[in-house]
């Protein structure tokens, strides 16, 4: 029996037609599936609340200084190191102070020695004018020259008792009780009257220092109650109270610098561990949205504004809802404007998403929602 053979051209368009036929019998591919989105509605944001840094700081910090100036010859404690009160820290070269004090004490035997004979003459005198061996004039005279002489002796004496006390400023002691918190000097430095050359931490009350924004130094004020935790502690918070605001901005960090005092228990705050300070924000807003916040991860950028993700109920697309926000809180923050409480909006993973897109919302136990 012959066989047949197609030749190349027929052989070409019948490959051509099974694959037009093989695409058509497939028909149309099927839509993507709708992605699962994890959705919640807008909380309550009536007890927001806002966290500054702080640092453990005593309420009494002293730079210490020398009343005079001279080469620093002793350095005694080192940070750290805790005095008390009357503890010599540093020692200055008395040497010059100490002739200083040689040489006042020597203008005072002068002065004395020049008192009594100016006394002596003024007896002599008086004898002699009462016998009338003088005139009154020169009698007078007398008598003020001792009293000049002793002027000189209270002067000479005053001289001599600033001389000691310059001498015994050559001694830094400690003022009060407490902890070395910063050297400035060291042993062979020549050092200025008043230059700091450490600072003390006295001992007893504790408190944190902070410092308010510009933006925000309206919601403060002395005695505000705030709350109080450490970070090596977190999770415990204690009371507290602002004490003190600084009245003006500093210039370097246009930041208002303000103390709180805290009631925690004796021992609980080391001097230099950082803290946190939490105070109440308001969480009012207008357009029928009062008291509303949102998840953090729910947030997105939207140009230069903050948006959401918002799902359309009737079907169930995305819509990027633009919204004014308030202060941050640790994990929600506030909404003034742009959302109301019955809308579904997506917490998290909204990088991944893009208005428009069909989505299947979804609880954390992973359970559908039905809008």
């Amino acid at each position: 029996m012959r066989s047949r053979t197609l030749a190349p051209g027929r052989a070409l368009s019948a490959a051509v037609l099974s694959l037009a036929l093989a695409a058509c019998s497939r028909g149309p591919e099927a839509p993507d599936a709708p992605r699962p989105v994890l959705v919640t509605r807008p909380g309550q944001a009536a007890a927001g609340v806002t966290a500054f840094a702080g640092e453990v700081r005593a309420r009494q910090e002293s730079p210490l200084s020398f009343r005079v100036g001279g080469n620093l010859v002793e350095r005694r404690v080192d940070v750290g190191a805790h005095v008390q009160a009357g503890d010599l820290l540093a020692v200055l070269d008395p040497g010059d102070l100490q002739a200083q004090s040689r040489a006042a004490q020597a203008q005072l035997a002068a002065a004395e020695a020049e008192y009594g004979r100016a006394r002596a003459d003024q007896e002599r005198y008086a004898r002699l004018a009462k016998d009338q061996l003088i005139s009154r004039s020169l009698l007078d005279a007398q008598n003020a020259a001792a009293k000049a002489a002793l002027g000189q002796v209270n002067a000479a004496r005053a001289n001599l008792d600033v001389a000691r006390n310059q001498a015994g400023y050559t001694q830094l002691r400690a003022p009060r009780a407490g902890v070395i918190a910063t050297r400035s000097a060291e042993a062979g430095q020549v050092v200025g009257a008043g230059q700091q050359v450490f600072g003390l931490a006295a001992d007893g009350v504790r408190e944190i220092a902070f410092a308010i924004p510009e933006g925000a130094i309206a919601g403060f004020k002395a005695g505000q109650p705030v709350m109080v935790e450490l970070w090596s502690s977190p999770g415990q918070r204690w009371p507290g109270q602002v004490r003190e605001i600084a009245p003006a901005a500093d210039p370097a960090s246009r930041t208002y610098a303000a103390r709180v005092a805290v009631e925690a228990p004796e021992g609980t705050l080391e001097l230099g561990q950082s803290a946190r300070v939490y105070t109440a924000t308001d969480g009012s807003v207008t357009n029928g949205a009062a008291g509303l916040s949102v998840p953090l991860s729910a947030l997105q950028r939207s140009g230069e504004r903050t948006a959401v993700f918002v799902i359309d109920a009737k079907t169930s697309t995305l819509k990027l809802q633009p919204v004014q926000v308030g202060a941050y809180g640790e994990d929600r923050v506030p909404v003034k404007t742009g959302l109301n409480a019955g809308d579904w909006v997506v917490a998290a993973g909204g990088h991944l998403l893009r208005a428009g897109e069909k989505v299947a919302p979804v609880d954390r136990d992973n359970r559908p929602i039905k809008l």
